[in-house]
Order: C-alpha cells, then sequence, then structure tokens
C-alpha cells in the first residue's frame, strides 16, 4: 500500500461527501455513491453487498455499512452501544474473514473511516470519520468511536463516570442524531409536517416522545419532521399534535393579537390536518406516542 494514495483517498472521499451531503444534512443514495471519481476513474466508497469495504489499493478498510431492514424485521447485525459509551460492529459471520482482517488493519494503521448508515432502501447516511479502536473477539465485534473521543476511552479499562457520559453524549451527537435526523426527514421527504417548508436547512427532526423519557425511542415512528419555528412551538406546549394528525395551537395564543407570523404561521394551522406525513405506514407516527404526547399538551394548556 501507498501510505500517500492511502491518505489522499480517505481526504478526497470525506470533502466528496461533505459537498454532496450539503456538510452533511442530507443522506446519499445508492445510485449518487456510483458517481465518486478517484484520480479519473469511477471509485466505489462501498460495496453493494458486503458491509466492510476494503479497496484492493489499500490494506485496511476504507468504510463499513449498517444495512436498512426489511419491514418489521431487525438489522442482521445488531450494532449497538457499549458501557463505555462506545458502539459496537459486529464481525462478518458469514466466512468474510477477510473483512474482519480490513477491520484489524484499520486499528493498526489507526485510519479513518466512513459509516454508511442505512436509513432507507438503497439511501444512507454517512458519518465521517470514525475509528475502529479495539476489538472483543470473545464477543464477536469491533468498537467504534467517533473522533471527538478516540484516544480518550479505552474499551475494557475502567472508566470514570463522568468520562462516560462524555463517551455517551459524543456517540449521541455525531451517529444516533444525525441517523435519526435524516432517516426522519427522508421519510417525511424533506417537508415540515405542520407547514411543508421544503429546506433542508430548517427543518428539525423532531421527537415526539422526548428521548430522556419512556417510550423516547430514536425511531422514525418517534419522529416528525418540523420547521424551526413549529419545532420550537412543539417543545414549548405552543403547538399540539392530536393522535388524529391534526394540529392545535394553545387556547391562550390563538386569543392573542400580534403580527404575521403568529397569525399565519400558528393560529391558521389550528385545526388543520398535518400537510406532510410519511408514505410508508411503518414510518408514520405511533398513535401510542402521539397521544402520550398529546396528553402533555392537553395538560400544559
Amino acid at each position: 500500500m501507498d501510505p500517500s494514495l492511502d491518505g489522499r483517498l480517505r481526504l478526497e472521499a470525506d470533502r466528496w461527501l461533505t459537498v454532496r451531503t450539503h456538510d452533511g444534512t442530507l443522506p446519499i443514495s445508492w445510485s449518487e455513491l456510483e458517481e465518486f471519481e478517484f484520480d479519473g476513474a469511477p471509485f466505489k466508497l462501498k460495496d453493494r453487498q458486503r458491509g466492510i469495504r476494503k479497496p484492493r489499493e489499500l490494506t485496511a478498510a476504507l468504510s463499513i455499512t449498517t444495512a436498512y431492514p426489511a419491514p418489521n424485521r431487525p438489522r442482521r447485525y445488531a450494532d449497538e452501544l457499549g458501557p463505555d459509551g462506545l458502539i459496537r460492529y459486529k464481525w462478518r459471520d458469514d466466512g468474510q474473514e477477510s473483512d474482519n482482517q480490513a477491520l484489524r488493519e484499520a486499528i493498526r494503521l489507526e485510519v479513518p473511516l466512513i459509516w454508511f448508515f442505512g436509513i432507507a432502501p438503497g439511501v444512507y447516511k454517512p458519518i465521517y470519520p470514525v475509528f475502529v479502536v479495539a476489538e472483543e473477539p470473545e464477543l464477536h465485534q469491533f468498537v467504534i468511536a467517533p473522533d471527538s473521543v478516540r484516544g480518550i476511552v479505552v474499551p475494557g479499562q475502567p472508566i470514570d463516570e463522568h468520562l462516560r457520559r462524555y463517551a455517551l453524549r459524543q456517540t449521541r451527537q455525531r451517529l444516533h442524531q444525525p441517523v435519526f435526523r435524516a432517516s426522519v426527514l427522508h421519510a417525511y421527504e424533506t417537508r415540515c409536517a405542520v407547514c411543508a417548508l421544503r429546506h433542508p436547512e430548517l427543518l428539525d427532526a423532531a421527537h415526539i416522545v422526548a428521548d430522556r423519557e419512556e417510550g423516547g425511542i430514536a425511531a422514525v415512528r418517534n419522529g416528525l419532521a418540523l420547521c424551526k419555528i413549529h419545532h420550537t412551538a412543539y417543545d414549548v406546549s405552543v403547538l399540539g399534535i392530536r393522535p388524529d394528525l391534526v394540529v392545535e395551537i394553545r387556547s391562550d395564543i390563538l386569543a392573542e393579537i400580534d403580527g404575521p407570523m403568529l397569525e399565519h404561521g400558528l393560529k391558521r394551522r389550528h385545526g388543520e390536518p398535518l400537510m406532510a406525513v410519511p408514505r410508508s405506514r411503518t414510518d408514520r407516527p405511533a398513535v401510542e406516542l402521539l397521544e402520550q404526547r398529546y396528553a402533555a399538551f392537553r395538560s400544559a394548556g
């Protein structure tokens, strides 16, 4: 392997992804990924079928993938958080030991990888850079860390509670939150559920039930794509959404006289159905979560 080629390839891939995803705000499709070129020739950043991509030009893996599962089926490889706040990525267990070896080389060489996280069939949220920092062979898995905690948290060693919380927060900010946002915005076709605004830079992925509460899962059915004003209004219970997907505005706000934003942006949405909902029924807001949040909205008013 030519070390200069390795470093240049990874850097160019990162820069290209940053441009194509609008600095990480948008997911990317398989067909778009096929447009990447290196040194004037097409170059695959991920494999279509295999979860670990190691080009023949490199010694270590270039990317890893967590595939989007079929409806109502779990992901084949159950990547999950470890007790130290870092992610565990499962071994290939289908005889492709060379792929596992490519991740061991990534540990040895300390090279950055791209993590393609499936949010829909053929659509991915790229997370980069991430590093493979350790292997746990007894559990058939590798330990993945975002750059911000690499070298700070050492898997298998005692960890201070404050450091564990820091690692957990960084993992959520660098992996879970971006994947949740990308999944929700993709499901809502990059439109605000309340007003149908389409500008992604002005949209958030709002939890129906906060992730710190019981039931607050990081799944599309616990999410709503909302513009920033409607997200804030939802968070502070100025705006509520009934289980039948109809918008309500708090009664004291309806009685208030103010400028055009209050009148057109909030009050006129009262009693109106959501303007955007996911096409797939499995992605639509869970009724039980809407009921829980709507009850809190009613009690606040």
